[in-house]
C-alpha cells in the first residue's frame, strides 16, 4: 500500500518523496524553483500567451515531460512526476487599495512564489515567499502589504477577504500553471505495469474533472465574495501587466545565461508556443463579443 502525502510546502514534499519516506506527494512544481529555477516554468511566468491546458498540452506531447524528469535528475530528486489539474489565470492578488500604476508596487511587501519573485521584485516590491497557510496571518498583522495565492475558491477558503477587501484579477506572473502528482521512482518502478497504467490514466481523468469543477466552483465564489464577503474586484491595468512580461523576459534572458537547462525548457516553450497559440488567435472568435451581446456590461442576461 502506498503512503500519499498531500502535504504541498514545496521542497519538504519533494525531498520527501525523494528519499521513500513517503511513497507520494502533491503539490505544485513552482515550489521548487529553490532547487532549480527552471522547474518554475511550469507555472511562473506567460506561458508565451499559452493558457495552463496548452502548457499541459506542450508537457504531454512537446517534449515537456522528458525535461522536466531530466531536471529531477539533474537535482538527484528520485521522483516519477504526473502533472494535471490546469488552473486558470491567477489574480494578480489581494491588496490594501487598487494598484493603479507600475509605481505603486514600490517597496510594497508582497507574498509571491517561484519566478514571480523576481517579477514582483523587478517592479519594486519587498517579496516574501511566505507559505500558503502563513499569507492571511501575516496580511492581517501588517507584516505583508499585499500577497497572491491560487484562484477565487482557494483565496476565499484560506480567509483572504477576512483582512482584505480589494482583489486585482489578471496577471501574468501565474498564467499558466497545474498541479502536479510526485511519486517516489523506487516505489514506482516496482508497480506492474497494469498498476502504472491505471495511475496514469486516472490522473488525466482527474486533470480533467478537476478543469471542469474549477469552472463551476470558481465561479460561483467569486460571485459570492462580491455578495457576501463585499470584496471588490478591479482589472489590472494594462500597463502593469506589459510591465511583467518586460520584466519577466529580463529574468529569462538572466538566467538562461547561467542555466543550460533553463534554456533548454524556455526554446522547446517558445517553440511549441508560437505555433499553437498562432493556432488558437486565428481560430477562436473573440467570447467577449458572445459576452457583450448576452449579458451587457453590466452583466445581466439579455431576454430572449
Amino acid at each position: 500500500m502506498m503512503m500519499i502525502s498531500v502535504h504541498s510546502s514545496g521542497q519538504p514534499r519533494m525531498k520527501t518523496v525523494s528519499k521513500g519516506t513517503l511513497d507520494g506527494g502533491h503539490g505544485v512544481v513552482a515550489y521548487h524553483y529553490g532547487k532549480q529555477a527552471a522547474l518554475a516554468l511550469w507555472g511562473s511566468g506567460p506561458g508565451f500567451g499559452m493558457d495552463a491546458n496548452m502548457l499541459l498540452a506542450w508537457h504531454k506531447y512537446g517534449g515537456g515531460k522528458d525535461l522536466l524528469q531530466k531536471l529531477y535528475q539533474s537535482i538527484g530528486a528520485n521522483v516519477v512526476s504526473f502533472l494535471y489539474g490546469p488552473m486558470p489565470t491567477q489574480p494578480l492578488g489581494w491588496f490594501k487599495k487598487p494598484v493603479v500604476k507600475v509605481e505603486d508596487f514600490q517597496g510594497l511587501k508582497f507574498r509571491t512564489v517561484g519566478i514571480s519573485i523576481d517579477v514582483f521584485t523587478g517592479l519594486g516590491a519587498a517579496v516574501n515567499a511566505l507559505p500558503g497557510g502563513e499569507i492571511v496571518a501575516a496580511l492581517d498583522r501588517g507584516l505583508l502589504d499585499a500577497a497572491e495565492f491560487n484562484n477565487a475558491s482557494s483565496d476565499r477558503a484560506l480567509g483572504f477577504p477576512d483582512v482584505s477587501k480589494i482583489c486585482m484579477l489578471q496577471s501574468f506572473h501565474q498564467n499558466a500553471e497545474q498541479f502536479e502528482i510526485l511519486f517516489n521512482k523506487t516505489k514506482y518502478d516496482a508497480l506492474p505495469d497494469q498498476m502504472k497504467a491505471i495511475i496514469s490514466n486516472a490522473s488525466e481523468a482527474a486533470s480533467q474533472d478537476m478543469a471542469w469543477k474549477a469552472v463551476d466552483r470558481y465561479s460561483k465564489d467569486y460571485v459570492e465574495m462580491q455578495t457576501v464577503d463585499k470584496v471588490k474586484f478591479y482589472k489590472t491595468p494594462d500597463a502593469i501587466l506589459k510591465r511583467q512580461l518586460e520584466i519577466y523576459d529580463d529574468v529569462v534572458t538572466k538566467k538562461k545565461a547561467e542555466n543550460p537547462l533553463f534554456k533548454e525548457v524556455i526554446e522547446s516553450q517558445i517553440a511549441f508556443a508560437e505555433r499553437v497559440t498562432r493556432w488558437e488567435q486565428d481560430t477562436l472568435a473573440n467570447r467577449r463579443i458572445a459576452f457583450d451581446h448576452y449579458f451587457g456590461r453590466d452583466g445581466v442576461a439579455k431576454e430572449l
